[in-house]
């Protein structure tokens, strides 16, 4: 069977060189004849800064030539006055390029709907946020560069509202990225993977925090974590994709990707609405002069919705009372009538399903479909017998498979695998009922069965060397009773703190994690025994066409989360030299990249965030053999841009020379997505990484 690439990246990929094409739709002639048939030349423009300077290393930032820009288009219309450009550094030199600052970067108050209410809301988040970056820089012992709100400002929500209207809107230029090479691609996947690691730890940091007694919630109610965690990231600019709006598929998001929390596509700017379900640039601000729709999300919230997947009916927003029920007639404006328009210029929408779901912190995920294009718009009868208007949208072909779909079909396959596959050889568990959950062996490519010829190993073998400390030695465990405090033997082992909250899912990631083990008091359920109790979700091993063979969950695995451990028969240095001459197949723990430090970094908004440097983990010498026995991990394939990470975990010794190798998500993994890791620097004579011959 193939063996794992040969060749891995030995440094992070160059910054890319992605080609930015504008789109400045052209003027209906008059009289205006239908423009369903029209094209629209793709300009060069200027260059996108997808997220501040801190986010990643972008010592050399794309840079780009520029074309002149054009000058805005003139309608007929004299109703419409000619909108005003907003200044940037782009419209001083039109012939220069300079990365337009995140200071630029506009508030989610303007892109709330124009209410009282909802100004008010944020407002007082924005007040929140100064709060509690104030709080935590103490506790860091650090000096935050920049205050939230300044001191002056933060008494009232009336005046730190104020501040956040001072910045700069959201820009309204539209441009389409293309040409993207794989470097590019790896680059700006990082990019938005860093900008959700930074969102989801201030949310679960602000939430431990509030646990504790020490959060920000009025008369002790806890408030909206994931709110507050979006107003610091746009008060540090780290909102992503904001200097341009970007028309049909945005760098770094794939199909398919699942999001939990409404802000996390503002963040990222899939979707910029953080209420509306049309996203679109408003005709004062179009160089056009009307408005132009770029997404919309598909939840449920109007009766008339007709999804039907590739074909969807999209009801228009409005019309609707304070309890959601329609009570007047939708109008032709606002997003409605951006829909409209991009359906006139044949300019494709984002969509995302909002699906309710059980495993979501929200009760909820946000799934990207893909692009479609709207093919036909009227006005229609409702069921309430209002006037509604109704848009019928096709999925473009040549795309990845939706992840609503996926999700779907990944359900059908843990109720019956057989009704669903037809074709291929399939084994249910090959663990034998080792592992909680089966792990299944799926090969629809060809005959080959070769992982049943290993025999599966749920957690390793060690050596005798260290087998008599599993029950403990004089390093003793916690003589907790019930489940651990933060003042127990344990988390003092930790740094003080332990490393799960109270979901399982890793707050940050350490150099060591000391879960209670074989030496602990505390019962099965403490909240600090996780990777130990196996996986919690249905892995398959499958044949992949790109990877040989390769490993998928049937289960959306969260980011953070314990997904499986590197299982086989651990080896001492000796016997590692030894029978790395004789070309068996071995895991090398210490040349995974410290991929750990990623997980919780905050960074960006703490410049003086350093990661955790306790506990101690000295130079790992050992090695895993798995030419002979293996499990479910050792089929992972190699990525320089990986959706799982290692971290390293003691549980039933103390032997800080061979601590367990366990494999966490670093980002949302929807059902059957390859799951991919870092396999890190390889050693040329010896061949693959890991060296596994299938």
């Amino acid at each position: 069977m193939p063996a794992r690439p040969a060749t891995i990246p030995a440094a992070p990929p160059p910054p890319p060189s992605a080609a930015l094409n504008s789109l400045r739709p052209d003027p209906p002639p008059s009289p205006s004849p239908s423009l369903k048939d029209q094209t629209f030349p793709d300009l060069p423009v200027a260059a996108m800064a997808m997220a501040s300077p801190s986010c990643l290393d972008l010592n050399h930032p794309p840079i780009l030539k520029v074309e002149p820009k054009p000058e805005p288009l003139e309608l007929e219309s004299p109703a419409k006055p000619t909108p005003k450009t907003p200044a940037s550094a782009l419209d001083s030199d039109p012939n220069s390029l300079s990365i337009v600052p995140y200071s630029a970067v506009d508030s989610p108050l303007q892109q709330l709907s124009p209410t009282s209410d909802e100004e008010a809301l944020f407002a007082e988040y924005f007040r929140l946020a100064h709060l509690f970056m104030s709080s935590y820089s103490k506790k860091l012992g650090v000096a935050v560069a920049k205050s939230i709100v300044e001191a002056a400002k933060a008494q009232t929500p009336q005046s730190a509202m104020a501040v956040s209207k001072k910045r700069k809107a959201r820009s309204a230029d539209m441009v389409r990225v293309s040409s993207l090479s794989e470097h590019d691609q790896i680059y700006f996947r990082d990019l938005v993977r860093r900008a959700r690691i930074t969102f989801e730890s201030l949310r679960v940091l602000i939430i431990r925090d509030e646990a504790r007694g020490q959060g920000l919630g009025a008369f002790g109610r806890r408030s909206r974590a994931d709110l507050k965690a979006a107003a610091i990231m746009t008060n540090r600019a780290l909102w992503l994709n904001r200097d341009k709006r970007i028309i049909g598929s945005i760098p770094g998001i794939c199909v398919g990707d699942v999001y939990f929390f409404r802000m996390e596509l503002c963040v990222i700017g899939l979707h910029g609405q953080v209420q509306a379900g049309i996203d679109y640039v408003p005709a004062s601000r179009s160089s056009s002069g009307e408005p132009i729709a770029t997404s919309i999300i598909v939840s449920g919230g109007y009766e008339d919705d007709d999804d039907g997947g590739d074909a969807l009916i999209y009801t228009g927003h409005g019309g609707r009372d304070h309890l959601h029920k329609m009570c007047t007639s939708q109008k032709l404006r606002g997003g409605n009538l951006a829909l409209e328009r991009s359906m006139k210029y044949g300019i494709e929408i984002r969509v995302i399903r909002g699906i309710k779901v059980d495993q979501s912190p929200s009760g909820r995920i946000y799934v990207y479909d893909g692009l479609y294009r709207i093919v036909n718009c009227w006005l229609d009868v409702g069921k309430s017998g209002f006037g509604v208007f109704k848009y019928k949208l096709l999925r473009n072909e040549g795309q990845e498979e939706m992840g609503s779909v996926m999700l779907k079909v990944a359900a059908c396959l843990k109720a019956n695998s057989l009704t669903v596959r037809k074709n291929g050889f399939f084994c249910y568990d090959i663990s034998m009922g080792k592992e909680k959950l089966p792990v299944s062996l799926y090969n629809e490519l060809d005959d080959d069965q070769d992982p049943l010829h290993f025999e599966y190993l749920a957690t390793p073998i060690y050596p005798p060397i260290i087998q008599d400390k599993f029950h403990g030695d004089s390093t003793g465990g916690c003589e907790c009773v019930t489940n651990c405090t933060s003042d127990c033997y344990c988390a003092s082992m930790n740094g003080g703190e332990f490393a799960y909250d109270g979901n399982g899912v890793l707050l940050r990631g350490k150099p060591l994690i000391y879960e209670c083990g074989t030496a602990c008091r505390c019962p099965l359920s403490c909240l600090n025994r996780v990777s130990q109790k196996g996986t919690r979700h249905r892995l398959e091993v499958f044949r992949s066409k790109d990877t040989g063979w390769g490993v998928r969950s049937l289960d959306l695995i969260r980011a953070g989360t314990f997904i499986c451990e590197f299982s086989g028969i651990v080896l001492t240095k000796q016997q590692t030299d030894i029978l790395q001459q004789a070309g068996e197949s071995l895991v090398y723990p210490n040349r995974f990249p410290g991929r750990w430090v990623e997980w919780g970094d905050i960074s960006d908004v703490f410049q003086d965030y350093l990661p955790p440097r306790y506990p101690y983990l000295p130079e790992l010498t050992f090695s895993i053999d798995v030419s002979r026995a293996r499990n479910a991990a050792c089929y992972l394939s190699h990525s320089a841009c990986p959706n799982v990470f290692v971290q390293f975990v003691l549980y039933d010794h103390y032997s800080l020379s061979y601590p367990h190798v366990m494999i966490f998500a670093m980002e949302n993994i929807p059902p059957l997505r390859e799951l991919s890791i870092d396999y890190g620097a390889i050693d040329d004579l010896a061949g693959t990484v890991p060296k596994l011959e299938y």
